[in-house]
């Protein structure tokens, strides 16, 4: 195995198996011809024909305020949650938009995102420990609770990025509530870019983006974790990192991705590494709703 695995593992899809699914004129997902169908069944709210996956005419119209069109789809959304078909159930929403920065057309309940192949946003966060020339990492792993990747090994902060907070507003309240990192330490953390992909997963499409961040905990930090959500931390060497990255699937695989963007960004995986370009573009997957890949 290698890391070239790790990456090439989060971007298997089949685009021309998913139908586009669009919200007043504009792309925003892509859902599977069986999940249309189901959705077929509610024909106040969607639309469905040979070109894809549109909301009713009245729901569909520019004009119409993203309140009304997020209560229409959550209801539908709840009804197909209590027939077993939305599974997970988070009660966050999270934005339906064509990019992170524009307005969302409405909001969606996160375990229903990847049924709708809408783009969903997360934050993680490196914890590094250096002591004179030695670097490790704090590692996670995930509570057997958890609804995706349960036991699997993640950053020492991760978690999903909903509507109405932001981006280091979110990663401050999930550094206290999953390692017991204060405020007034978290807030020492850098933004460091982001990673994105396009995995098809058994719900449906997921092209994520997760905005990565960098932070130095003091040496003699322990992370406790405060919401349940983890089972155990781990302090590793890189080598212990890496090579679990190369060789297994301990990893959730989109925290393997972030691993080996951080291995990159600081020269652990130089640029005469054999893989070193595939693992660049292969990292940032144009995950837009309406990429020119996406284009039918």
């Amino acid at each position: 195995m290698s890391l070239l695995d790790r990456v090439r593992e989060a971007n298997r899809h089949a685009l021309a198996s998913f139908l586009p699914w669009h919200v007043a004129g504009q792309r925003v997902g892509a859902v599977r011809p069986g999940f249309a169908e189901r959705l077929a069944g509610w024909p106040e709210v969607f639309r469905v024909d040979g070109t894809g996956l549109t909301l009713a005419p009245e729901l569909d119209a520019p004009a119409t305020p993203p309140e009304v069109r997020s209560e229409a789809v959550g209801g539908v959304c709840r009804e197909l949650r209590d027939a077993g078909h939305i599974t997970g159930w988070r009660g966050e929403p999270y934005p339906v938009t064509v990019s992170w920065s524009a307005p969302p057309l409405l909001l969606l309940e996160r375990a229903a995102v990847p049924c709708f192949g809408v783009t969903a946003y997360g934050v993680h966060l490196n914890g590094i420990v250096r002591e004179r020339d030695r670097v490790r990492m704090w590692i996670a792993r995930r509570a057997l609770t958890k609804p995706t990747g349960p036991g699997k090994l993640d950053q020492v902060v991760a978690g999903g990025q909903p509507h109405g907070i932001g981006l280091r507003e979110n990663m401050i309240k999930e550094c206290a509530e999953e390692a017991g990192i204060p405020p007034a330490v978290a807030a020492a953390m850098r933004p460091a870019g982001a990673i994105s992909y396009v995995l098809e997963a058994p719900a449906g499409l997921r092209p994520d983006v997760i905005f990565n961040f960098d932070l130095e905990l003091p040496t003699d930090f322990e992370p406790v974790n405060r919401d349940g959500e983890v089972d155990a931390f781990y302090l590793w060497d890189l080598d212990t990192v890496c090579g679990t990255v190369e060789d297994t699937t301990e990893f959730k695989f989109n925290c393997a991705l972030v691993v080996i963007d951080w291995l990159m960004r600081h020269g652990h995986v130089d640029a005469d590494h054999p893989d070193y370009e595939a693992l660049l573009l292969g990292l940032h997957v144009d995950p837009r709703p309406d990429p020119p890949a996406w284009r039918r």
